[in-house]
């Protein structure tokens, strides 16, 4: 039973106190809310999570897929965009659909710690459980960040989300309408076999044009290990494998003794062969970056207000102001998360 709803039992002379300061309480939750991504507990009653509509059901149909085959998410910081890709009737991965990202926060760059405002890179697998269709962002899934790797190295925080409304302290927020889509396309996925879905986190496209504009970084060794997941699936279309060892993802790879156990302790020796043509393709994209590390100089902007926002957005926002945009794009209608930092592009020069 809510606070507000004690407020019958209390004698009627005292019930308008009762009410300001359980009214005052409530404020305090939904402020508190607005200070990290919401959390899979604390949201809204119970309600009917979104279906998946004909409309897009006919649109996966025209491109060869079905709805309940597997689904992989894709995100870029940079470009503030996210992918969802399904597998089509030949059993690849083919790319259904991009949405612009109206807000995430933070830099470039890994999560480390709670508070950091910074939204999560990296490869997470998101089950039903982690859907949320009662989120006080509308709908939203849990990335499950921290993963097994990032657990131990010690990085800390949680409820790290896709949700709507176009308000970012960690997450990554999209409009009620494509969270809503998206949400309704991942959960038909689990629910017609896929036991998780992989989401691949990243500051930006791995292009070889972006790694050496980035070569300075100090996040740029971690961004190098990403780089040989998203090559992978760039050539072949289907889900990398991903482990942990060594303090580090590795992918496609079979171990000795089965999948290691310990994140941080050495890599046990490998027994499977990578497919020849596979690796063939991915040596040459590693040498490929190699020759243009060595040529190449960094332009990257170093200088980061607080996160991003899809130049589509950042456009309405500019034209309608914040108050009438946060209305258009969520009908929770949370304030656009900083404002003034979302109109500053800092990859303006970087696209």
């Amino acid at each position: 039973m809510s606070i507000l709803h004690l407020s019958r039992f209390v004698p009627a002379k005292l019930r308008n106190v009762f009410n300001a300061s359980a009214r005052a309480t409530a404020v305090a939750v939904v402020c508190g809310a607005l200070a990290a991504c919401t959390s899979m507990g604390l949201d809204t009653a119970n309600r009917a999570p979104p279906k998946l509509s004909s409309k897009v059901a006919a649109s996966m149909s025209a491109k060869g897929m079905k709805p309940e085959s597997p689904v992989l998410v894709r995100i870029f910081k940079q470009e503030s965009e996210l992918e969802v890709w399904k597998v089509d009737k030949i059993g690849n991965y083919a790319l259904f659909k991009t949405y612009p990202m109206c807000r995430w926060s933070g830099k470039l760059g890994p999560k480390t710690k709670s508070g950091d405002r910074q939204a999560p890179e990296g490869f997470y697998h998101v089950s039903a459980g982690m859907l949320n269709p009662n989120s006080q962002y509308y709908v939203s899934f849990n990335l499950g960040y921290p993963n097994r790797l990032e657990s131990a190295l010690g990085y800390t925080g949680e409820a790290l989300m896709v949700h709507g409304a176009c308000s970012s302290s960690g997450c990554y927020a999209m409009t009620d309408q494509q969270v809503g889509e998206i949400y309704a396309i991942v959960d038909r996925a689990l629910k017609g076999g896929q036991n998780q879905f992989q989401v691949q986190a990243y500051p930006f496209r791995m292009t070889t044009r972006n790694m050496v504009a980035y070569k300075n970084d100090p996040n740029f060794t971690f961004w190098k290990t990403l780089k040989e997941g998203y090559d992978y699936f760039e050539l072949t279309k289907r889900q990398p494998k991903v482990s942990v060892c060594g303090r580090r993802y590795v992918f496609n790879s079979e171990f000795a003794g089965g999948e290691p156990s310990d994140p941080l302790a050495s890599c046990p020796q490998t027994i499977n062969q990578p497919e020849p043509a596979i690796a063939a393709k991915l040596d040459a994209e590693q040498q490929k970056l190699t020759v243009a590390l060595n040529e190449g100089t960094s332009s990257a902007v170093n200088a980061y207000v607080d996160g991003g926002m899809h130049p589509s957005f950042r456009a309405l926002l500019k034209n309608d102001g914040a108050k009438s945009m946060a209305a258009k794009v969520s009908g929770t209608k949370y304030p656009i998360s900083r404002p003034d930092a979302a109109l500053a592009d800092p990859f303006a020069g970087a696209r």
